[in-house]
């Protein structure tokens, strides 16, 4: 095995994808698509997110383990991977202007992530990895996930307030079944 040098912004997106779609049985490939990566990103991420004990840590399955997780999102994850909001740009909506924040919020100042996949205008806002926007524009449930995860990161008091609550309804719920790495 590699020398573990840290986690990385895209395996918080890989655990939240994971999280997104509890019970679905998961290929590498298929990870890899859904996200954006290489079939060797993802296998790097799996094996650090299992080393980091944020994913169980038998290969035969994908087990988040949540509390972990949401520990990490709302205490290190902000420091590890900060961002400070940049200049304006077209984009994807995310933090408090993205849809888990948007209706108690509202849409200004929007914050978005720049890129040709949206359509709006705000404030620029480096996303969690490269692919982020392209990968939340395919999915709904990943891209509320990014963009509460987001409004974690740009550190605005109400808004890490309520973001915190909603990952925890999220994170903390029972699912269905362990997904499986097959």
């Amino acid at each position: 095995m590699r020398k573990f040098n840290g986690l990385r912004p895209q395996d918080a997106a890989l655990l939240l994808k994971l999280v997104a779609h509890p019970g679905q049985a998961w290929l590498g490939k298929d990870l890899a698509q859904a996200l954006l990566l290489s079939p060797s990103e993802v296998s790097e991420a799996l094996a650090r997110c299992r080393f980091s004990r944020l994913l169980a840590a038998d290969p035969r399955t994908l087990t988040v383990h949540r509390r972990a997780l949401l520990d990490f999102l709302c205490f290190g994850l902000p420091y590890a991977f900060a961002v400070q909001p940049g200049a304006p740009a077209r984009g994807l909506a995310t933090g408090a202007s993205a849809p888990p924040l948007l209706q108690t919020f509202g849409p200004e100042p929007a914050y978005v992530w720049p890129s040709a996949v949206g359509s709006q205008w705000g404030i620029a806002v480096e996303p969690l990895y490269p692919q982020a926007p392209a990968a939340a524009a395919q999915d709904k449930e990943l891209y509320a996930l990014l963009a509460l995860t987001d409004a974690l990161r740009l550190g605005r008091p109400r808004e890490v307030a309520l973001a915190r609550q909603l990952l925890e309804q999220q994170l903390l719920v029972p699912s269905l079944a362990p997904p499986v790495y097959a």
